[in-house]
């Protein structure tokens, strides 16, 4: 039997690796249940499983202490349940889902107090690109990658160097970043990874229906994006965070050396060590000095 051409790999084989937010505070405070969540997001990746039957999906979840993987169909556990995809999955899925809710829990040192701590966005995003590397590598022939972030809880300021490496790392390998937002605010991370890496990003205005936005957005594969209209990027908050004090800013100070964005000014840079200042100052000491001293 011949094996599966190449074409087929590049036009409608798809590998979505999602990103799972399980964020424990966010889903308290949040009108949608995180059973009612998981009900939509078990739809949909039976759906992609189903549109081709070389489709790939693998599930990261991303807690507030750390990250790990619960689900990959290409698993040989998974293979061997073909005629029972959406039960296997479901029971698979959830019982790794709940072992990582339990340890991640037992991770957390103490309770966050005020605002809702932010999950690790960063390192799921990492893993994520991680798996899709090994599959690069793996043969000539490979489903095209993209990652789908399914994120609630509230931007970290203090992930924002490794977001936006990720960020890179992923436009560099072409592989488009979709986001679903699905808090109360839009999620600035989650603008910048689609608007760079030519994914796409929408925040669904009724939660009854996100199995629909799911189907109707996101379910489609990189080639036949073309031919549809999909939700454009309007209003991408670019904005960056402090490396000092991990903020939100408009404007800011940049270390010409190393990029590192300050809110206020400092003498010396924290990420680098460069002195700001010094050198044009001593250039002109230098300068003075020789221009004041007698020639013999």
């Amino acid at each position: 039997m011949a094996s599966a051409p190449s074409k087929l790999y590049a036009d409608d084989v798809s590998l979505v690796v999602v990103l799972l937010d399980t964020n424990p505070f966010f889903w308290s405070s949040s009108s949608l249940s995180f059973s009612q969540f998981l009900s939509h997001v078990l739809a949909f990746l039976n759906a992609i499983l189903t549109l081709n039957q070389l489709n790939q999906v693998v599930v990261i979840a991303t807690g507030y202490n750390s990250c790990d993987y619960v689900f990959d169909s290409s698993s040989d556990l998974n293979r061997s349940f073909e005629n029972g995809r959406m039960p296997v999955m479901c029971s698979s899925l959830l019982q790794k889902l709940e072992e990582f809710l339990i340890t991640d829990e037992q991770l957390s040192k103490e309770e966050p107090e005020g605002k809702i701590k932010p999950s690790l966005f960063s390192g799921s995003l990492s893993m994520a690109l991680c798996y899709i590397q090994r599959v690069f590598r793996s043969g000539a022939l490979h489903p095209h990658p993209r990652i789908l972030c399914l994120q609630g809880s509230v931007d970290g300021p203090e992930q924002y160097v490794a977001i936006m490496n990720a960020i890179f790392s992923a436009q560099r390998s072409s592989v488009p970043i979709d986001s679903c937002y699905i808090g109360s605010q839009n999620s600035a991370f989650l603008q910048q990874a689609s608007y760079i890496t030519g994914g796409v990003h929408h925040k669904p205005q009724n939660l009854d229906g996100l199995f629909q936005y799911l189907m109707t957005i996101f379910a489609t594969d990189l080639h036949s994006r073309s031919f549809i209209h999909l939700p454009k990027p309007v209003g991408v908050d670019f904005r960056a965070s402090c490396f000092c004090h991990k903020n939100t800013i408009d404007m800011g100070y940049i270390c010409s050396v190393c990029l590192s964005i300050f809110c206020k000014h400092h003498k010396k840079c924290s990420t680098c060590g460069s002195v700001f200042g010094q050198a044009q100052s001593e250039a002109a000491s230098a300068s003075d000095k020789k221009r004041k001293t007698p020639e013999t």
